[in-house]
């Protein structure tokens, strides 16, 4: 499979990563997250370049990754510091992936590492800027393809049929999005819904008696897979400044082809030092993606297995347009990166 490279794909949250480290595959590429001596974070191919052993299952001390098989060590440049068996060839060395640290987050460069800008990882310092209480954040390695992960969130007329209970209830569905593509590449979808009935956990947050409401869930998506989702309600016809947002990232990186690190986070504008109800958010959410989104998708993905999405010849909807619009756009960037015309 092909993917875009020379951009930044989420790694780990911050806190994920310490002096261990943690092996994960991002591309179908196995890596070694690990901080060194100073507690920078640090990514090498986690393979040894002797006899090809995993490092991540060698130790680390002091910033040097020592490989359990035969002893040789690796500083984090991916330069070999220690051959107990004779010289420091030059053959002696393994990659290192660029890494950069913001948000809360760990970013990896798959591509060129002299392309590796920090500048170009997507401003989501809103999470940085959140207090606990008003932050939580999570985590799944997910069954299925990236992009399925990530039209998930581009079409969200899902939820008043996958989710009926809690996130659902019509009005996405009754709402035509509109889709936006911006110059710097990034594309919008909105849905703003006006004297409709609300999903069941929006109604739980109107004023006894409201019945119908005025909501809005814009998401911003941007190359390769980082989303950015806003979404609010008040009571039908009421102004909407000073309503309150939730604001989140669904965040996704290709393990392999068929499947996904999905990461995800939330925090708010109003309620900033409601710690339970911070907590009752991340249990909501949790459950709704591990029992209903990632089965579906994992689903899909069986069905689907290793045909190319498009050679299946889809049969698209309206309700796709924004979906299809950053398809589209990766396809058109990956071909690009490869030097070729689409």
């Amino acid at each position: 499979m092909s993917y875009l490279r020379n951009c930044w794909y989420m790694a780990a949250w911050a806190d994920e990563v310490d002096e261990k480290g943690i092996a994960r595959t991002f591309l179908d590429e196995p890596v070694f997250l690990f901080r060194d001596g100073e507690g920078t974070a640090q990514a090498l191919l986690d393979r040894c370049p002797h006899r090809f052993a995993p490092l991540s299952i060698g130790t680390v001390a002091d910033g040097v990754v020592t490989c359990r098989y035969h002893g040789l060590a690796f500083d984090g440049t991916g330069r070999c510091v220690h051959n107990p068996h004779g010289p420091i060839s030059r053959a002696l060395s393994t990659r290192r992936y660029p890494v950069a640290e913001a948000h809360r987050a760990i970013w990896i460069w798959m591509g060129d590492a002299e392309r590796a800008d920090p500048a170009l990882i997507r401003d989501i310092s809103f999470l940085a800027d959140a207090p606990e209480t008003a932050f939580n954040k999570g985590y799944v390695l997910g069954g299925g393809n990236y992009q399925l992960f990530v039209d998930n969130i581009l079409d969200l007329s899902h939820t008043d049929y996958l989710h009926p209970d809690t996130l659902g209830g019509g009005s996405i569905t009754r709402t035509r999005a509109k889709v936006e593509q911006h110059e710097d590449g990034a594309i919008a979808i909105k849905w703003d819904s006006y004297d409709d009935i609300p999903p069941p956990l929006v109604r739980q947050k109107m004023p006894a008696g409201v019945e119908r409401a005025d909501s809005w869930t814009h998401v911003e998506w941007s190359a390769p897979g980082v989303m950015k989702l806003v979404n609010g309600a008040v009571p039908a016809g009421s102004p909407r400044e000073g309503a309150g947002n939730s604001i989140n990232v669904h965040i996704m990186t290709p393990e392999t082809m068929r499947t996904t690190h999905y990461f995800f986070a939330s925090t708010r504008d109003y309620a900033l030092d409601d710690a339970e109800l911070n907590e009752t958010i991340r249990r909501i959410r949790a459950q709704i993606f591990s029992t209903e989104d990632e089965p579906m998708i994992a689903a899909q993905q069986e069905r689907i297995g290793d045909a190319d999405f498009w050679d299946l010849k889809p049969a698209l909807l309206r309700i796709d347009e924004g979906a299809v619009a950053v398809r589209r756009r990766l396809d058109a960037l990956i071909a690009a990166e490869q030097g070729n015309a689409i």
